[in-house]
């Protein structure tokens, strides 16, 4: 079929057990969208250089049959899940995160880490803050979109994936996707962001001890971010991410950004990609993200509604 031997190009920079888990994720997600159709596909340089209408005048022109198909780009401690998650609960879909998914396999010891090498090399992989295959991302996000098929799950909110060229030639050859969403900080709140995260070691609770307050200068606004403390029965509780030193975090920012720029690249010159500045915390950079998602009626109707 065209679709696997285009998904099979694709991947032909990763290892051939990529392919096979390729072929599953191909299935699965096609499965999930209804308006998969040829034309979606990236075949050619030509498709490349095709500029798409302004992502912001279509955004509510999604195919009927689905919900939206959308990707959260960003650096780790961004905010990515956070407005992910606030975004799902609006729009009635599932939000998948595949540093979740990557989390979820080592604390389990899931189906992948049948082997004592394996699951040493994944941890040692998370622990350095490096980025973990394309084969290991897709068989996992493969997995969970198996799961939400069989639930009646439509559309999706994907959440740190793709991270890698590979992994955006393969989505986009499978399916649509609608709108790529890029949040960005400025690296001295992301810094203290990263580092002031806690998590719940019984209910799995995120927390962020931080308080940033960046003061104006240069011409530069100032910022504040208070800290997401958490409720009473977690304050005794928290732990942070092992993943989660200045030396880690400094390295996994050096990847992304070296890693991430050739998808930024690929969206945008498709006319997919919205590059959102956060101008502080949840209270300042939600309503903003709205209303740059014209999203602001959702939210109105909504509330009205409960």
């Amino acid at each position: 079929m065209v679709v696997f031997s285009r998904c099979s190009r694709a991947a032909t920079a990763a290892t051939t057990p990529t392919i096979t888990v390729t072929a599953t994720f191909v299935y699965v997600i096609r499965a999930l969208s209804s308006s998969f159709c040829s034309s979606s596909m990236l075949n050619s340089e030509t498709d490349l250089n095709h500029n798409k209408p302004a992502v912001l005048g279509t955004l509510k022109r999604e195919p009927k049959g689905r919900n939206v198909q959308w990707v959260f780009l960003g650096c780790s401690g961004v905010g990515k899940g956070t407005y992910a998650s606030r975004l799902s609960n609006l729009l009635g879909v599932p939000h998948i995160a595949t540093g979740d998914l990557v989390r979820d396999e080592l604390a389990s010891s899931g189906p992948l880490s049948s082997g004592p090498i394996f699951f040493i090399r994944l941890k040692e992989i998370v622990n350095q803050g490096k980025l973990v295959s394309d084969e290991i991302i897709i068989d996992l996000l493969s997995k969970r979109l198996e799961v939400g098929e069989a639930k009646g799950e439509s559309g999706f909110l994907l959440d740190d994936f793709p991270r890698t060229i590979i992994q955006a030639e393969i989505l986009e050859g499978v399916t649509d996707i609608d709108l790529v969403v890029n949040l960005k900080l400025r690296e001295e709140a992301l810094l203290a962001k990263c580092l002031g995260r806690r998590i719940c070691s019984e209910c799995g609770g995120n927390y962020n001890v931080a308080s940033i307050d960046i003061k104006a200068e240069n011409g530069r606004p100032g910022m504040y971010m208070a800290p997401l403390p958490p409720p009473p029965q977690c304050a005794s509780k928290l732990i942070t991410r092992a993943d989660d030193t200045e030396e880690v975090v400094k390295e996994r920012l050096r990847i992304y950004h070296e890693m991430i720029r050739p998808v930024e690249d690929l969206y945008r010159i498709r006319g997919k990609l919205l590059e959102f500045d956060l101008p502080g915390g949840i209270p300042e950079s939600w309503p903003k993200l709205l209303r740059a998602l014209n999203l602001e009626d959702h939210e109105d109707k909504q509330s009205a509604v409960a």
